[in-house]
Formats: C-alpha cells, sequence, structure tokens
C-alpha cells in the first residue's frame, strides 16, 4: 500500500492550520490540499450538496475560498521552493492574502469535482502573485488572482510559542 504523498498545507505548523478553507485541523473547514504537478500546483475538490447557488451549481463564495487558499498554499510552496528548502524545514513559511480577484465564467456544476491549477505569476521578497484556473469536467468555470504576503517572522514567532 503506498503512502499518500503530504500536501502543502501538511507541513503547516499546527498554530496555522485552522483556517476554514486549508486548516487540516479545522473540523468544519473544507480541509483543501494542493500539490505540484512540474510548475503549475493542483488541488482537487469535491463540492457537496450544501455548497449550493443555484440548483445544480456552486455556490461563488465557495470558489473564492478555494482559489484564495490555493493561492496562498501555492505562494508558501513556490517561495520554499525558490529559496531550495525542504517542505516542513524552519522557520515556518505562511502567507495571508492581500488581494483576491475572481471572474466567474459559467455555471460551475455542483456533481463534478472541480480541479484548481495555479501558476506563480510572480514571487518577489515577500509578495507573491497566483493565477488560479478552476475546471469542472475539463472545462473552466472561474479563474482568479491572489496576491499574497509572507507572514513575518515576529508573528510567526508570537503563534508558535
Amino acid at each position: 500500500m503506498t503512502e499518500e504523498p503530504k500536501a502543502f498545507q501538511d507541513f503547516y505548523p499546527e498554530a496555522f492550520s485552522h483556517c476554514y478553507g486549508c486548516g487540516r485541523l479545522n473540523p468544519q473547514g473544507l480541509k483543501i490540499r494542493s500539490f505540484w504537478e512540474g510548475e503549475e500546483s493542483v488541488c482537487r475538490f469535491r463540492p457537496q450538496p450544501y455548497h449550493t447557488a443555484l440548483p445544480g451549481t456552486v455556490y461563488g463564495g465557495l470558489i473564492a475560498s478555494l482559489i484564495d487558499c490555493h493561492g496562498t498554499g501555492t505562494a508558501a510552496a513556490a517561495k520554499l521552493r525558490a529559496e531550495g528548502r525542504e517542505p516542513g524545514s524552519d522557520p515556518p513559511v505562511r502567507f495571508v492574502t492581500a488581494s483576491l480577484h475572481v471572474d466567474y465564467l459559467r455555471p460551475t456544476p455542483l456533481a463534478a469535482e472541480l480541479e484548481l491549477r495555479g501558476r506563480v505569476k510572480a514571487l518577489e521578497g515577500r509578495r507573491a502573485q497566483i493565477a488560479i484556473r478552476v475546471l469542472a469536467a475539463g472545462e473552466e468555470c472561474a479563474r482568479g488572482e491572489v496576491t499574497a504576503v509572507q507572514v513575518n517572522d515576529a508573528w510567526i514567532a508570537r503563534y508558535l510559542r
């Protein structure tokens, strides 16, 4: 039996693992998981019936949340990659959202698994720009851009005491 690979979010310290979208320790959260596939980050998510907007379609706020958390996770993983560091190495790297833009291109079907594909547009100092496409059954339903800012060391130290 092969072990499931670790997602970007699996390496967040416990203090930073309670986010509604990506926190593995939030019992009511979405618990999204993001991975590298070459130069793209990928997240797959299966919406539930309670994620409904109009009948048979996904609520737009869910799509925004998925883009948001996949974007910040991608930013953290990209920063580690750029620094030649292993995931989970100290000091921890965590990004938060400075800006989120979402374009809804067509209704997103509730019955399909969603695939988010992220691409790093820019990584400069403590800022990252991540472009994300949301696909359902191979069709692009939404796209977004996240500008993320790396959490500073003092903030991290305060929460890791």
